[in-house]
This record gives C-alpha cells, sequence and structure tokens, in this order.
C-alpha cells in the first residue's frame, strides 16, 4: 500500500520556513558524503524540451524524481516544469509515496537559494533584484524573506505585463515593498542581492553591473549550452555550487565562462559550508555566486517531510499497485 498526494495535497502539507531548515541539513548531509546520488540522467524531447530522471538514496529515504521541462507548455497554458516523485522504504524497497512534484521543485528550489543566502549575502541586506517572472520569482521572494530583512524586491523580465504581475504577486505575499523595473539594469543598480531566475540561454546581466559585496543567485541556466551570467563575473566571484560533479557536467555559466577563457574556480559546494567544513561570505566586500542546479537529494527529502506531515494527518489516498 502507497500514499498518493498531489498538487494540493503538498502545498497544504510543506511549509517554506520547515523548507527551508529541511535543505540545509540535505545538502550538509549531500556533501559529507552521507547520500548515494549519480548526476542526473537527461533525454532529450526532440528539440522542444528534456527528460530527467534524478535518484537519489540515505539511511533516512530513497527515491527518485522523474521530470520534464518543455518551455513551450506556457502557450499550452501549461507549467514550463512537470515532476513525479517516487519514494520507497530505504529498508525494503517498497514503494511508499506518489507525489506530484511540481511545487516541491518550485518550493525547494527557492529553499535552496536562501539558504546560500543565509551564509552567503551580507547579513544587512536590504535590496534583492529579481530578474525572471514566473513561479520561481513569485517563490524567491518568498524564501529570501524568510532568511534577510529585506526591504525592497525589485523585478524585471522582457514582458511588462509579467513583470508587473510578479511585482504585484510578491508584495502582496511577502509585504515587501516591490517594484516593477524597467530594465534590468536598474533592477540590479544598488542591488544586494541578484537572483536569476530566467530560460534565458544568455547572459541576462552584465558584468559591470554587479558592484562589490554582491550576492548572486544563479537558478536558470541549467544545461551546458545555456547561460544567465557572463564568463567575465563567474571568473572573479567566489563560486559556489551545489554540486561540483554536477556543475562541470550541466552549469552553461561554469562551462561557458571557461570557453571564453575565464579564471573559473569553484570554491566549494554549498552543502559544505552547511556542514561547517567551508566558510561561508570570508569579506564583506566579496561578490559571491551560488549556481544552483537542483538536486535529487532536495526533492527526496522534500518528500519525505511531506510523507511524514501526511501520515500525521491522515491526508492523501491510499493506492494498491499489485
Amino acid at each position: 500500500m502507497a500514499l498518493l498526494l498531489n498538487e494540493r495535497d503538498v502545498r497544504t502539507l510543506l511549509s517554506m520556513a520547515d523548507l527551508i531548515e529541511a535543505m540545509e541539513a540535505a545538502l550538509a548531509a549531500f556533501s559529507t558524503g552521507k547520500v548515494r546520488q549519480p548526476v542526473r540522467s537527461i533525454i532529450e524531447l526532440g528539440s522542444h524540451g528534456f527528460f530527467g530522471v534524478m535518484p537519489a538514496a540515505y539511511d533516512e529515504a530513497a527515491g527518485a524524481k522523474l521530470v520534464t521541462v518543455v518551455p513551450g507548455n506556457h502557450e499550452r497554458g501549461l507549467p514550463s516544469h512537470l515532476a513525479t516523485i517516487l519514494l520507497f522504504d530505504p529498508q525494503t524497497g517498497a514503494l511508499e509515496a506518489m507525489l506530484d512534484g511540481r511545487y516541491i521543485t518550485e518550493a525547494r528550489t527557492a529553499a535552496v537559494s536562501a539558504v546560500s543566502a543565509r551564509h552567503l549575502a551580507r547579513p544587512d541586506s536590504r535590496v534583492a533584484a529579481i530578474i525572471g517572472s514566473g513561479v520561481q520569482a513569485r517563490s524567491h521572494a518568498d524564501a529570501l524573506s524568510r532568511v534577510l530583512a529585506l526591504q525592497e524586491f525589485r523585478v524585471w523580465s522582457p514582458s511588462a505585463d509579467h513583470r508587473h504581475a510578479a511585482a504585484r504577486d510578491i508584495e502582496a505575499a511577502t509585504d515587501v515593498k516591490t517594484t516593477a523595473s524597467p530594465s534590468a539594469r536598474e533592477a540590479v543598480d544598488g542591488a544586494d542581492v541578484v537572483v536569476l531566475v530566467t530560460s534565458a540561454a544568455a547572459p541576462v546581466i552584465e558584468d559591470a553591473w554587479i558592484t562589490e559585496a554582491v550576492h548572486v543567485i544563479g537558478v536558470g541556466a541549467c544545461r551546458p549550452t545555456q547561460r544567465e551570467m557572463p564568463g567575465a563575473l563567474v571568473g572573479r566571484a567566489r563560486l559556489i555550487v551545489d554540486s561540483r560533479d554536477a556543475a562541470m557536467k550541466e552549469a552553461g555559466d561554469i562551462l561557458l565562462a571557461q570557453k571564453d577563457g575565464a579564471n573559473v574556480h569553484i570554491a566549494a559546494e554549498l552543502g559544505e559550508i552547511c556542514a561547517g567544513l567551508a566558510p561561508g561570505r570570508e569579506a564583506a566586500d566579496d561578490v559571491t555566486i551560488f549556481k544552483s542546479l537542483g538536486l535529487a537529494v532536495e526533492d527526496i527529502v522534500s518528500a519525505a517531510l511531506v510523507l511524514r506531515r501526511a501520515r500525521e494527518a491522515g491526508a492523501g489516498t491510499t493506492i494498491e499497485l499489485g
């Protein structure tokens, strides 16, 4: 017998505050060798998207996320990222749960970014620029507002309607002043934290816009041919990743910067910082970058948290496959 949990169930049971703490622990477990996890496998869906398989196991949970990314889905009225997460009993191998993974992906990605801001942004950060206006813009504003005493969000994306809608939603959800900036440069100018949550394949910011003491969070550009940041910026910043192995296989922001001739050095995994094995922000004027690709363990830990809450609340639908 297994439990089926749809997106409504997941949203009801998963809080961002709890998720941030769970992601910090998951990152530390990953970077201290407690998680068994290969780099995800990707299959191209022709020229219009890709399908990924992301398995992970450790003592407390085992499972896999099956995820598709189809940018053209927006024209169909569907999310570009769709996912299903399967959880198995790590002792018996029996199926424990099947969960909708779309919202988990949305929320855990932002929670991990918040962990990076907790350790790498200046504690006195007050202004965050968000480049992008989709679900990740909204979830990142929620997560960042929980770890930093922010006084202003600035949102920019190419569509004026989209950025104004995102700004309204973010201000209503976080109670933080939020403006729709007329340009990416104006959004970034003077910001303490810059969040890149786009579907762009080429840089959406310029190196000269990022001054000292800024923390940059790069979330989009999850393929080797895509980038959101210029190589010069990646080369001069203190670069933190979620996984070294994944970054050197998938992160176009890093791989293309190296191709440009930038001297790119990965200073640490975020989990090493969470575990106390590497320092967080070292100097007030450091420019730091967290390049996020997403780890299967983040999905499995998130799903396991939802499953525990579902059992406590008697939520979900019991299914039997055998």
